[in-house]
C-alpha cells in the first residue's frame, strides 16, 4: 500500500516537473496542450469502470446470500422428511426442533442480519437436534440426518457470511469522492452560455452514477436493503414442518412459541 502511494506521488511530481521544465523545450509556447475537457474523459471512464466492478462484486454477494437461504431451507426440509424413518419418539422431537429452528431464523435472525449480526436463538434448536441424533446411532436414518444437518449448518454459515457487507466502507467512500470529482470536473467543462442541453446531460449523468452507487450499497446488504432477500424459503419450510408435526401431535406440543423461543415449564 505504501509503495503504491509513494510511486503515485513520485509519478505526479515527475509529471509536473516535466510540464514545468521539459515541455518548453519540446513544444512551442503557442500550443495549448490538453484542455480540461480532454482530461475529464479518462476520469469519467475510470469512474464508470470502478462502479461497474464494485457493482459486480456486490451483486455476487447478493446472489450467494439468496442461494444460501434457499439451501438452508431445503436442508431443514430434508431433515423433516428423513425423520419420518426414525422411531416415533425421536421423530416427533426432530420435527419439533425443525419447526422451532425455522421460526427462530425467520423472526429473530433475519432482522438481526440487517445489521450484519446473527442471533443465538437458532443455535438452541440446532444443538437440540444433534442431541436427538445421538440415540439413533446404528439406525438407517442416522447417517442421512447427520448429513442433512451438516448441510444446514454450512448454508447457515454462508448466509451469515453474506450478511456482512463485502465492499469495505473505505471503497464506498473512495467511489463517492471519485464521483464527486468527476461531476465537478464535468461542470467546469460546461460552456457558460447556451448550455441548457449540456446541463441536462450533466444532471442525467450525475443521476445515473449516483443511482449506481446507491444500488451497490443496497445489494451489498442483502438482508437490510430495499432489494433484500426475503425469508420466503424458510417460511415455506416452517409451514410444511408445522403441518407434518401438528398432524400427529397437535400444535400445543411444540416446545417453542411463535418466535422460536423455548417455552418455560
Amino acid at each position: 500500500m505504501v509503495l503504491v502511494i509513494v510511486i503515485a506521488v513520485l509519478a505526479l511530481l515527475a509529471g509536473l516537473a516535466a510540464n514545468r521544465w521539459l515541455r518548453p523545450r519540446l513544444v512551442s509556447d503557442n500550443d495549448d496542450g490538453m484542455a480540461v475537457k480532454d482530461l475529464v474523459g479518462p476520469l469519467l471512464t475510470l469512474t464508470v469502470l470502478l462502479l461497474a466492478f464494485v457493482l459486480v462484486t456486490a451483486s455476487g454477494s447478493y446472489g450467494k446470500a439468496e442461494v444460501a437461504s434457499r439451501g438452508e431451507a431445503r436442508a431443514v426440509d430434508k431433515i423433516v422428511e428423513i425423520a419420518e424413518y426414525a422411531p416415533a419418539g425421536p421423530k416427533a422431537r426432530i420435527q419439533a426442533d425443525a419447526v422451532c429452528y425455522s421460526r427462530a431464523v425467520r423472526t429473530q435472525e433475519w432482522p438481526a442480519m440487517a445489521d450484519g449480526k446473527s442471533s443465538p436463538a437458532p443455535s438452541v434448536w440446532s444443538t437440540d437436534l444433534r442431541k436427538t441424533f445421538r440415540p439413533l446411532q446404528g439406525e438407517p436414518s442416522f447417517g442421512m440426518l447427520v448429513a442433512a444437518d451438516n448441510e444446514r449448518s454450512e448454508e447457515r454459515e454462508e448466509r451469515l457470511t453474506q450478511a456482512t457487507p463485502s465492499v469495505p466502507s473505505a471503497i464506498l467512500w473512495f467511489l463517492l469522492i471519485t464521483l464527486t470529482v468527476t461531476v465537478v470536473a464535468l461542470g467546469v467543462c460546461l460552456p457558460r452560455r447556451n448550455n441548457r442541453g449540456q446541463i441536462m446531460t450533466l444532471v442525467v449523468i450525475t443521476g445515473l452514477l449516483t443511482t449506481t452507487l446507491c444500488i451497490i450499497r443496497d445489494v451489498d446488504r442483502p438482508f437490510g436493503g430495499i432489494t433484500d432477500v426475503d425469508p420466503t424459503a424458510i417460511t415455506e419450510t416452517e409451514r410444511q414442518a408445522t403441518r407434518d408435526y401438528t398432524a400427529h401431535h397437535g400444535l400445543a406440543g411444540l416446545p417453542c412459541d411463535e418466535n422460536g423461543n423455548r417455552k418455560t415449564a
